[in-house]
């Protein structure tokens, strides 16, 4: 005996828009995914910026080459972590006027929070990254003084 794929158990009723709410839950779990996850950068990049600054009263405090290399490694890290987190490489293609297909490289701003607040700490630890340039041309007077 054949059954008909259109009967359904007594209660069960099929609606045809099943598929679409797992699609649009999925999607607002991604969102929900993504948003935790740009609080998350946010509030390392914080922690990050109160630990520079903490670095750098110490380096203000106590001048050594100790102090002054733990700030440099400190600020290049924070740097290379917004750089990497705040902005996207996008490739588009599009035509030249020949119209031959010409491939363009984009920097997309992903997070304009992130570059924010890297902005930000440039602009409070200014003086501070003016002294680390001038020791470090300094240093390097003295190594070609040496060698």
């Amino acid at each position: 005996m054949r059954v008909d794929p259109s009967f359904r158990p007594l209660g069960q009723s099929r609606t045809a828009n099943e598929g679409v709410n797992k699609q649009v839950q999925s999607n607002q779990f991604s969102e929900m995914l993504m948003q935790k996850n740009r609080q998350h950068t946010v509030s390392e990049m914080q922690q990050m910026i109160k630990g520079i600054q903490e670095q750098g009263d110490r380096l203000a405090r106590h001048m050594t080459v100790r102090e002054l290399k733990i700030y440099r490694q400190m600020v290049k890290q924070f740097l290379e972590d917004t750089l990497r987190k705040g902005i996207g490489l996008k490739e588009v293609r599009g035509f030249d006027r020949r119209g031959r297909v010409k491939r363009y490289k984009l920097l997309e701003e992903v997070d304009e929070k992130l570059v924010l607040l890297a902005e930000e700490m440039l602009a409070t630890e200014e003086g501070r990254i003016q002294l680390l340039h001038t020791l470090g041309e300094i240093r390097g007077i003295l190594i070609n003084y040496v060698f």
